[in-house]
């Protein structure tokens, strides 16, 4: 155990309060970058709520539920893995971790066909983006004019393309997909750090670096764990539930 103790240190548990503050210090820093992303989000939305509502309306809610029902299991099995580190039992601090790992990455993978999804239907931010904000209230009244013959320069604008209204409503759905990328895109980065942490201490634990007396990685991997979950907790009502 002595050999685990880095020279600067008195003891193991001056190490171990030092490496979970150092983690917390680190989290606080985080809570500021992400915190000017919601701060943002927030801004903008109270500016433009019918735009977001309108960006929130196309994001695949099931697919939103179905991650944040993985994350919550994802915290869970590193939890265990933290317990299972503090009680000694290596295989059991192995399986843990590599079920957190196994959840992250289903994460990332409907994460992905999110994207995938929104990059086919030109909802991309930049010059390829596209957006037809017309009301199902439009839709109806156009059909209604095309059945009764009327070219009014209402019907002609419709085919002829947006308004100016609707190139400005476009404009600022398209600033809802800035920051859904910004956000979800940085968090994702965080998941993929997290889920190579992860694999990292589970190749550690397997080979028996942990015990009752030694356990501080695995406790302060879980605090960054269970802090990019806590953000997506947060991202996940102010994108889909909106």
């Amino acid at each position: 155990m002595t050999g685990r103790v880095a020279h600067h240190f008195n003891d193991a548990e001056q190490q171990f309060h030092s490496a979970t503050l150092g983690m917390w210090v680190f989290l606080a820093t985080e809570v500021m970058f992400f915190g000017g992303m919601f701060a943002a989000y927030t801004a903008y939305r109270y500016q433009y709520p019918e735009a977001f509502l309108a960006g929130s309306k196309d994001l695949h809610l099931v697919a939103g539920s179905f991650n944040t029902v993985v994350l919550l299991l994802s915290s869970f099995f590193v939890a265990l893995a933290v317990h299972a580190a503090y009680s000694g039992r290596r295989i059991a601090t192995t399986g843990y971790l590599v079920g957190g790992i196994v959840m992250g990455l289903v994460f990332l993978g409907v994460k992905a066909y999110e994207y995938s999804e929104k990059f086919a239907h030109h909802h991309v931010p930049g010059p390829e983006f596209r957006w037809e904000p017309h009301s199902e209230e439009a839709d109806a009244e156009h059909a209604v004019s095309v059945s009764h013959g009327d070219e009014s320069a209402g019907a002609r604008e419709y085919h002829e393309g947006y308004s100016e209204y609707d190139s400005a409503f476009a404009n600022q759905v398209q600033l809802f997909y800035c920051l859904y990328f910004a956000m979800t895109g940085l968090h994702a980065i965080h998941m993929v750090i997290g889920v190579v942490l992860l694999g990292v201490l589970a190749v550690a634990a397997y080979r028996g670096a942990f015990s009752r007396e030694y356990y501080t990685p695995v406790e302060v991997g879980g605090l960054y764990w269970h802090f990019v979950d806590i953000v997506w907790v947060f991202l996940f009502p102010l994108l889909y539930l909106i």
